[in-house]
């Protein structure tokens, strides 16, 4: 290891510190880089990563840190090394550069650009050497420093032609009529995707996109479409079977390298298991199957035991690797568990997780791992219990206690790095699945887990005038804070406000809605920022629909656009939706499955939606009853407000609308209104029921 530390060391970001002593000159992301630059006439290297990427390590142990490279490096440019989960702004603009040059693109992200950041070359990951007909390094950076040095008006013009392009593309959507037929062709796209025999959509890699099933889990209850409840349960449950998923301590991996969720990339992502806690959620309460929950359950287990700081926040991801090796802490040897477990007990895992001696680890991508095996079922549990002549909550029992065992050893291992930056988007997912989990399951450690992870986020990531900041890691706040941070925020806060009915939540939502819309609203051609017009000048300001990995923020936008003008009566914000929805229905016309959370927007729009105000003195049976029963059943489209003595006076100034909805026959009242139309207010829970279920 390089002895001397470079500029990064003063850094928070766990993955710019694993870099901090490599012999790489690197820069953060500054000022000071560029006027390096500048004043040295050298091109840019930009590097960008996150900490738990496997493929970022490979890149930095075969390349940054070695010091022939390195050398060729330091001589060549001013490199420049940014973490993409900090500065989502700046990898999402190069990220296009390079899916606009290359069709493709992934991290590590490298990026060859001028001293004043317009880039003129682009990739992924490239080797030392040159292997299987990708250039390596060692070959790469003297033929850049060539050109640069002798052809530098072509390096110039072709980056002022990609820096227009890519400007271009912001500018102006091209809008198309858009109207309900939309969520029908989503559906199809998805149905002709569709994997029927190992589930999900495509071949491989395959990532779980839990959102494609949230949309599809309302186009079954609005269509009546049990084919589409099919392609969710089909996906979820071969996920839960397949090494994809944690069969010893819980929680999902990335993506699968392969078709059948076998071998997956073995980061834990934070989002992966907020959203996929939504999917299963939902899943339960469409067809009160306990797998979903029990699912739904065991990642949250995974989270307040492993991602939780101790004030609330969760942290952002845990690394692939360990020990130099991608998934060298989940994998096992049927030795190891011969000598970890009984007779009995070893046989048992052994045939349940289909383990043999000769290893499971098989892909065509990476050929074969001899005596590794990735733990993971092929059948349920109801099969299985069949096998060993058992009846299921047996075989529950029995494989339970066996997964403690195994628990308990696997913790003696060398763990994978942990990122532990606390992320304030991404903290707001994870609150949305603890409090939608509390709802449905009645759980109050999950309602506990989420009001504790908001009130972190009140603490360490707002700042004095109330707007919100980025990141917090180590004792420290910082970065500006972008879409995603406020519309995840605003959504999960109403989500709060649903399942503890403090009004704080609500008028916290309220608020930051307010500061969204006037820091990032376009107010020429429409749509929501990526970032803020306080934010630090880049290339350009992007707008970002699409949802991949994680939905974008305008998607969330339009969720949260449409639940506060349920709640609010504010036409204002209604017709901002309906702003929204036209600057991106060319996108949404043309390809509508590759936005499938702003469809779940579209569907709350062109479905029955519910608004329901709860008047109650106390908190008697008659409301106990009441929420349970409105929370047993799926009804994504619908706003929930509870009117009582100690928040009237309140709720009428920050709602108008309900100042006129008192208790009827001196009993709790419940008033619904829907498709813009109110009924007669109801004291019991059957007439309760023929309202919501019409």
């Amino acid at each position: 290891m390089n002895k001397n530390p470079n500029k990064l060391i003063n850094e928070k970001s766990p993955y710019l510190l694993q870099h901090a002593y490599n012999p790489v000159n690197w820069f953060p992301w500054s000022d000071e880089a560029f006027g390096k630059a500048k004043q040295e006439d050298k091109p840019i290297f930009l590097s960008i990563g996150y900490s738990t990427c496997h493929w970022c390590h490979v890149m930095e142990k075969e390349s940054f840190e070695d010091d022939e490279v390195a050398k060729l490096m330091n001589d060549t440019f001013i490199s420049i090394k940014v973490d993409r989960e900090e500065r989502p702004d700046i990898d999402g603009i190069y990220m296009s550069v390079c899916q606009m040059i290359t069709g493709s693109g992934g991290w590590p992200l490298t990026i060859v650009m001028t001293p004043d950041k317009k880039p003129f070359f682009t990739g992924t990951y490239f080797p030392k050497q040159n292997r299987f007909n990708r250039i390596g390094m060692i070959e790469l950076i003297p033929k850049l420093k060539d050109i640069w040095l002798n052809r530098k008006e072509e390096v110039l013009n072709s980056a002022e032609e990609i820096t227009t392009s890519l400007k271009q593309q912001n500018i102006n959507s091209q809008f198309a009529e858009i109207d309900e037929t939309v969520l029908d062709k989503a559906y199809k796209d998805l149905l002709e995707r569709f994997d029927d025999t190992y589930g999900g959509f495509g071949k491989a890699p395959k990532f779980p996109t839990p959102h494609n099933l949230l949309f599809l889990l309302r186009y079954n209850k609005k269509k009546n479409e049990s084919k589409a409840l099919e392609l969710v349960e089909k996906t979820l449950t071969e996920m839960r079977r397949g090494g994809i998923y944690d069969h010893i301590g819980f929680g999902f991996a990335r993506y699968s390298t392969d078709q059948h969720w076998l071998v997956p990339h073995f980061e834990k992502m934070l989002y992966d298991q907020a959203i996929l806690v939504m999917a299963y959620t939902e899943t339960y309460l469409v067809t009160k199957n306990t797998f979903y929950k029990n699912t739904a359950e065991e990642i949250l287990e995974y989270v307040l035991r492993d991602m939780t700081h101790s004030e609330g926040g969760f942290f952002s991801a845990e690394d692939a690797d360990s020990e130099g090796e991608e998934g060298k802490f989940y994998l096992w040897h049927e030795e190891e568990l011969r000598n970890i477990l009984n007779k009995e007990e070893s046989d048992f895992a052994i045939k349940t997780f289909n383990v043999s001696e000769n290893g499971n680890w098989v892909d065509e991508s990476i050929g074969t791992k001899p005596g590794t095996n990735i733990l993971h079922l092929d059948k349920s549990n109801k099969e299985l219990a069949e096998e060993f002549n058992c009846t299921e909550e047996e075989f529950v029992n029995k494989l339970g206690n066996i997964r403690k065992k195994l628990f308990e050893f696997r913790k003696n291992r060398i763990h994978p790095h942990k990122d532990d930056k606390i992320l304030t988007d991404w903290n707001a997912l994870m609150i949305s699945a603890f409090a939608k989990a509390a709802q449905t399951f009645n759980n109050n450690l999950y309602a506990d887990a989420a009001t504790k992870a908001y009130s972190f986020i009140e603490k360490y990531l707002t700042d004095k005038e109330g707007k919100l900041i980025h990141r917090f890691r180590d004792g420290e706040s910082g970065l500006p804070a972008h879409i995603d941070d406020y519309a995840f925020l605003i959504n999960a806060l109403i989500d709060l406000y649903e399942t503890t009915f403090e009004i704080k939540y609500l008028k916290r939502a309220i608020e930051l809605n307010e500061i969204l819309i006037k820091e990032f609203w376009d107010e020429y051609n429409g749509g929501f920022y990526f970032t803020s017009k306080q934010s630090e000048k880049l290339l350009t300001r992007q707008k970002d629909v699409y949802d991949g990995a994680i939905p974008s923020g305008n998607s969330y936008e339009l969720l949260n656009l449409i639940k506060l003008t349920r709640l609010t009566a504010n036409t204002d914000l209604e017709n901002k939706a309906s702003e929204l929805v036209k600057y991106f229905s060319g996108y949404i016309s043309r390809s509508p499955s590759a936005f499938t959370m702003f469809i779940c927007g579209l569907d709350f729009l062109y479905s029955s939606s519910s608004e329901i105000i709860i008047v109650s003195e106390t908190t008697d049976n008659s409301f106990i009853s009441g929420i349970s029963f409105i929370r047993s059943f799926f009804n994504p489209n619908k706003v929930l407000l509870v009117k009582n003595d100690s928040n009237s006076s309140e709720l009428n100034n920050i709602f108008p609308f309900t100042a006129d909805m008192k208790l009827k026959n001196n009993k709790t009242t419940f008033y619904v209104c829907r498709n813009y139309t109110c009924n007669n207010p109801v004291n019991n829970l059957v007439d309760l029921e023929n309202l919501l279920k019409q």
